[in-house]
């Protein structure tokens, strides 16, 4: 992984609080597990069926029959539950997962997200990413500031297909940490060695910057 991908997890290990049920949304957000230490007592979840999920340990063989939501073969921890998809997605429903980790194409100033389809490219479907968007009680969006062009990915309003509308609690990004509030969007931490004018260069949304109140990370 990157410098930069290493920065988010780190910071977005931060979020997860002790007994919290967590859901980890494909790619970056997967590689979170290695992250949280490893007597923390929490609950990571797997939409297609699986309640306390751990990733495999060097050189650990695979148990053919589990996978996360991504096709990535894991382990489970003692206690764990292994159930159908309808149990699964009613505990999505029901507000029963505390916290979800997102991917994100673009997010916006009204919390607003788009993860699933670029229109005119491939996607393999909806997934559980609507679900879990709307259901769950937090969702932190990890994903890059800008693609690989330069753009903000943090927008005013955003252009591509909702996953969900006003869904976003707090966004993680390699370059600042940003709540979603009736304001608009609040830097609560900004990257070391990044300054607020080179932030606001590299958004398009507006922000809310208290230069006195902002952490590092």
């Amino acid at each position: 992984m990157s410098a930069d991908q290493q920065r988010i997890l780190a910071r977005a290990a931060r979020e997860v609080i002790p007994g919290q049920i967590v859901n980890l949304g494909i790619g970056l957000p997967t590689k979170l597990f290695h992250y949280l230490p490893e007597d923390m007592e929490v609950l990571v979840h797997s939409e297609n069926g699986v309640l306390g999920c751990r990733p495999r340990t060097e050189g650990e063989e695979p148990d053919w029959d589990m996978i996360d939501s991504g096709g990535a073969y894991i382990a489970t921890r003692p206690g764990a539950s292994v159930f159908d998809s309808a149990m699964s997605f009613a505990m999505i429903r029901r507000s029963r997962v505390d916290l979800t980790f997102m991917g994100a194409f673009e997010v916006d100033a009204l919390g607003n997200l788009a993860n699933w389809k670029i229109p005119g490219k491939f996607s393999p479907g909806i997934g559980g990413a609507m679900e879990l968007a709307q259901k769950v009680k937090r969702l932190v969006i990890l994903c890059s500031h800008n693609d690989k062009h330069g753009n903000s990915k943090i927008l005013h309003r955003c252009r591509l297909p909702l996953t969900a509308e006003r869904c976003v609690s707090r966004i993680i990004t390699d370059k600042a940490v940003m709540d979603v509030t009736p304001q608009g969007l609040v830097v609560v931490d900004i990257a070391e060695g990044l300054s607020v004018a080179e932030l606001r260069e590299a958004t398009e949304a507006e922000l809310i910057v208290d230069e006195a109140r902002l952490g590092r990370f």
